[in-house]
């Protein structure tokens, strides 16, 4: 890899995740306007606990196979790196390896050599426990001190990678970095960091850029490119007919973060109160003034999920409008009456399981929030059971079945027919996870928690 130095470094982002999709003419229009590094996310912790428990991507094979396919000859056409951070959603080792397998195949397919590193994240508990003894795990605001037993019971822990396992795969000659669990900047950061640009800029840059589009006008149009120098960085979209305005740009700092102004990083934190936001032209913006504070203490991140029980759905209708006119009333009704049935039936006391009732279409996502009024026109009713095992989540479900159906109000003298969205009623979702470290470990060094492995190009007749 060559680390001549360098006035400035341009990085393409297509989008916010590997297999969203983006419009292949947006990647070739970035190489023209030449790009220095192609960097993109491969997964997330947004869509819940499941995918790091159960160790298994969000997105399917083909749409991130067709995303690689693009990126992987643009790539290997420009001579430049592709760097793919959190595969496979949660970036477990499995999901480096699902990720590595799809890029083997594209590569045989093409007829690519592109030599491979992939940088594994997976974490041991025993090892863990041994940072925890020496005091070196400390909890991040709200979660508790952690207990070993919870490190026993995760189904899988990741920690969670700052920039520098990632100059260390492309300073060792890797073409494409497949990256286990890494910060959504880190990836967008590396080439630039390795190449001398300023941390303050750079990490900025990383943070807008970490969502492809979303710093434009127009987020479902593809991605962005950024070019970073030694006083700060200029932002435009890769689709010719989008902008990007100060507005669009800044508002970004405001996504995930608890602070508008900081954004804490494994070796620091990002500063940016006196970034200043300036329109270049009608779509580019030109951005000085980040900086970035070194921490005393690089640390990891950790990510963990254990089972929380195994979970029984099913799902009713409402359009009755007697019902709906108080439908909060039937709600503590039909929980009441599940209670009591439960008990009745299989002797099950309430602290053996666990249920919801969810109320789509009045107060479901805002709840006490929902500043609406009035009774809705229809609802539908979710009905969500946790217990410690299949069998008796979905006999709990089974038993709410007819109250689901027919379950009259106490006023009424006839029972109402509610409308079962499928049958079987009962869905047998199988494992629930939860989230259960919120911890950062003191690193020894910045790569000791992580796990580079090559694969050489090969060779094609």
């Amino acid at each position: 890899m060559d680390n001549e130095p360098v006035d400035f470094v341009t990085v393409l982002a297509p989008n916010g995740m590997l297999g969203a999709g983006f419009p292949e003419a947006t990647i070739e229009r970035g190489l023209r306007l030449g790009a220095d590094v192609i960097s993109v996310d491969g997964g997330s912790t947004d869509s819940g606990p499941y995918y790091l428990g159960a160790s298994q991507p969000k997105t399917t094979r083909a749409a991130v196979a067709r995303d690689l396919r693009i990126l992987l000859k643009a790539a290997a056409g420009a001579g430049i790196p592709l760097i793919v951070g959190s595969c496979g959603t949660s970036g477990t080792d499995d999901g480096v390896d699902w990720v590595a397998d799809i890029v083997a195949d594209v590569q045989a397919d093409e007829g690519l050599e592109l030599r491979v590193a992939r940088i594994y994240s997976e974490q041991d508990a025993g090892e863990l426990k041994k940072r925890l003894d020496a005091g070196r795990i400390h909890a991040l605001p709200p979660t508790g001190e952690l207990r070993p037993e919870t490190l026993d019971n995760c189904t899988h822990i990741v920690g969670v990678m700052g920039h520098e396992p990632i100059v260390a795969a492309l300073e060792a000659g890797a073409d494409v970095v497949l990256a286990g669990r890494a910060t959504d900047t880190a990836i967008a950061a590396a080439y630039p960091l390795m190449r001398g640009m300023p941390a303050g800029p750079t990490w900025h840059a990383a943070k807008i850029i970490e969502c492809g589009g979303q710093c434009t006008t127009n987020p479902r149009a593809g991605g962005v490119l950024a070019t970073i120098d030694a006083n700060g960085f200029s932002i435009e979209p890769l689709d010719p007919t989008v902008a990007c305005t100060p507005v669009s740009v800044a508002a970004h700092m405001l996504y995930e973060t608890a602070n508008p102004f900081e954004m804490r990083e494994p070796d620091g934190t990002l500063d940016v109160r006196e970034a200043a936001y300036t329109a270049r032209d009608d779509r580019t913006v030109r951005v000085e003034g980040s900086q970035f504070h070194v921490a005393e203490q690089h640390t990891i991140k950790l990510e963990g999920a254990r089972i929380a029980g195994y979970e029984t759905m099913s799902f009713t209708a409402i359009r009755d409008p007697h019902i709906l006119a108080d439908i909060e009333a039937w709600a503590d009704l039909l929980s009441t009456v599940i209670k009591q049935r439960v008990e009745q039936t299989i002797g099950l006391s309430q602290d053996k399981y666990a249920f919801d009732v969810r109320l789509y279409g009045y107060n479901a996502v805002l709840g006490d929030l929902e500043p609406a009024q009035g009774a809705p026109r229809e609802v539908g009713v979710m009905l969500l059971v946790n217990a410690p095992d299949q069998a008796t989540a979905t006999a709990v479900a089974k038993i709410a079945n007819p109250l689901m159906l027919h379950l009259p109000t106490a006023d009424m003298d006839y029972l109402p027919s509610l409308a079962f969205a499928t049958s079987p009623a009962e869905i047998e979702r199988g494992p629930a996870y939860e989230f259960v470290l919120n911890h950062v470990v003191d690193s020894v060094t910045p790569t000791d928690m992580f796990r580079i492995e090559f694969e050489e190009a090969a060779h094609h007749d």
